[in-house]
């Protein structure tokens, strides 16, 4: 909280500290909190606490009717609401929660205010490396690989055609790594989307193996023969970079970079 106070005005309702099991809380309450936030004017932007489990639970009585799009930033458990902000036709901040915003470095902190504030596109994301080689572009969508494969099937995924599928997680083993990717497989995932961005696969090796993770998705990236780059600093690792999703942007996989071809939702701050 410290570091939004530094630029902000901070607000948020004590009860946000409630458990109910493993939920911060009751449905009922998480609800109304962000609908409360969802609605109220003076409210400039939603950063999420914390990520763990229990978005998903809320998104059957969510209703963006009428409200006009603000910058909500989060990630992990997060992923369920940007999805349907997407399909809503908004756009949304993968980036660092409140909880994590103190670790990260400043030049992370300052690009994730300059993405809010600024009316001119993102500069470049780099340092990925290919696994297929290639170019795509598209709008940027995706997330939590775990999350995004539980909304398959749902009325909450947004339409993924000619998309670059943006992929990260964390603590899963290759072999459900697989599982999972397999699922958007068999879903057709791979024949909409333009390419593929995986972020950070952290604490996902397997203990003795004589494989790594990164090199079970090239095997798999490389069933797609999708344009696919891995490594971009984004997700559960130390360095969480904020990338807007809903933009468009050209994935050189060849050069390992992500380019934002257009603005993200401006916000002014006096």
């Amino acid at each position: 909280m410290r570091v939004l106070a530094q630029r902000y005005v901070p607000v948020f309702d004590r009860r946000i500290f409630d458990s109910d099991r493993y939920l911060a809380g009751s449905d009922a309450r998480r609800l109304a909190e962000l609908t409360a936030a969802l609605g109220d004017e003076s409210v400039r932007g939603i950063f999420c606490a914390r990520g763990g489990y229990g978005m998903m639970r809320l998104l059957p009585r969510l209703s963006f009717s009428g409200l006009p799009p603000k910058p909500i930033v989060g990630f992990s458990d997060l992923t369920a609401l940007h999805l349907v902000l997407q399909r809503e036709g908004w756009i949304s901040f993968h980036g660092p929660v409140v909880t994590q915003l103190g670790r990260q470095t400043g030049e992370t902190v300052d690009r994730l205010f300059r993405l809010l504030e600024s009316s001119e596109a993102p500069p470049s994301m780099t340092g990925g490396s290919a696994l297929v080689p290639g170019q795509a572009e598209g709008p940027l969508i995706g997330g939590n690989l775990s999350v995004l494969t539980r909304l398959l099937g749902t009325p909450y995924l947004p339409s993924l055609k000619g998309a670059v599928l943006l992929l990260e997680d964390v603590g899963e083993r290759p072999y459900r790594l697989d599982r999972m990717w397999t699922h958007l497989q068999l879903a057709g995932v791979f024949e909409q989307v333009a390419g593929i961005a995986l972020g950070d696969f952290s604490v996902c090796e397997e203990k003795d193996a004589s494989y790594t993770s990164v090199d079970v998705l090239r095997s798999l990236a490389e069933e797609t023969r999708l344009p696919c780059a891995v490594g971009f600093p984004i997700g559960h690792d130390d360095t969480n970079v904020a990338v807007p999703l809903g933009v468009r942007v050209r994935l050189d996989a060849t050069r390992g970079s992500l380019e934002f071809l257009e603005p993200a939702t401006a916000t002014e701050t006096n």
